[in-house]
């Protein structure tokens, strides 16, 4: 039997351990997978490219876990009243290939796109940081947020959207939450004065959200909407002007904003900076940019967090799904047994 974490499952163990705990602690989880990262098997992820979205597996291993998560992306979803990423994700055991956890990702995601975007702003952001602008109002950036709010301490946001109903939702969502929280009528306007930026736009196309006249010094700019190619948020000259920090090179080479520079461009590592062994901001007035697109050691941190407190809290249910029977070089006779009292009843026996 392999334990299924299901939609309702997630939402009450989030709920009963309060959603800023959660991302703590699951940030947590990330960064300690990050300084491991020699450990993983590290590829790029597998890509189905449409006309108006793509589908992807993300596969990584640390030689004892085995991982992988389906997720897509179709940002013509909002129109049609279906969201925009949904996923689902597997936890395997290395030492037998059994399935250990199924779990639905769509709101895992969320929760560990917002720690990793803390836990790199952590280590890259000023220290003291309290503003950020956040431009994109839907569905990832409650998660952001909170995750901000809740490992550097951001209280102060500034808010835009090309969709005036999105921040509104926003701000309802936030309300009581602590945070101050300003409605902008142009991306300009939220950014004025801010201490750290987050770009979470869902076009698939690429875009110029941010501009280098609206990026000022010591800035940090944390880059989340660019996750395939063609799909970018940011003018060229904004990457120039900055010190980039990346998950995997080879992958955001191909889905981030560093598509749009050549490709022996140098770039920063962020496992490095977390493990002590490349700096992080060299000074104050340095603008630095983390340009995340996601990566799978990220997805296996948030689904071996996920099993422990399925574990501690018993929210999980149990699936079916491995053919086990009791000689192992038998497969065949399990069609051989009685059919079982559901089948017979829908047999009409």
């Amino acid at each position: 039997m392999v334990k299924f974490v299901s939609v309702d499952n997630i939402l009450e163990i989030v709920r009963g351990q309060g959603i800023e705990d959660f991302l703590h602690g699951l940030a947590d989880y990330v960064e300690e997978d990050f300084k491991r990262w020699e450990l993983f098997d590290k590829i790029p992820r597998v890509a189905s490219h449409s006309k108006v979205g793509v589908i992807e597996l993300m596969p990584t291993s640390d030689g004892e876990l085995y991982t992988f998560k389906y997720v897509n992306g179709h940002p013509k979803n909002t129109k049609e009243g279906l969201q925009t990423v949904t996923a689902f994700g597997l936890l395997a055991d290395v030492d037998t290939g059994y399935p250990v956890m199924l779990s639905e990702m769509t709101v895992l995601t969320a929760l560990r796109t917002a720690a990793t975007s803390a836990v790199a702003a952590k280590h890259l952001a000023r220290p003291g940081s309290k503003s950020m602008a956040m431009i994109g109002n839907g569905a990832q950036s409650e998660f952001q947020a909170i995750a901000f709010k809740e490992l550097l301490g951001i209280t102060e946001l500034r808010l835009y959207d090309v969709d005036p109903k999105a921040t509104e939702k926003l701000i309802r969502n936030l309300n009581g939450r602590g945070f101050t929280l300003t409605a902008c009528s142009s991306p300009e306007e939220a950014v004025t004065g801010v201490d750290i930026i987050t770009t979470v736009t869902a076009d698939k196309q690429n875009a110029t959200i941010l501009t280098d006249n609206m990026v000022g010094s010591a800035l940090h700019i944390n880059a989340i909407g660019g996750d395939c190619p063609g799909k970018t948020e940011l003018h060229k000259d904004v990457l120039l002007k900055s010190k980039i920090f990346v998950e995997y090179p080879p992958q955001t080479r191909i889905e981030g904003e560093i598509q749009q520079l050549d490709e022996d461009y140098p770039v920063n590592e962020l496992w490095q900076v977390m493990r002590g062994e490349a700096q992080g901001r060299d000074d104050e007035r340095q603008i630095t940019l983390f340009d995340s697109v996601g990566f799978a050691t990220e997805d296996f941190s948030a689904l071996r967090y996920l099993h422990d407190r399925a574990i501690a809290t018993g929210l999980f249910d149990t699936l079916d799904m491995v053919a086990d029977p009791a000689d192992p070089r038998d497969l065949f006779g399990l069609l051989t047994k009685p059919v079982g009292p559901k089948l017979a009843v829908e047999n009409g026996s």
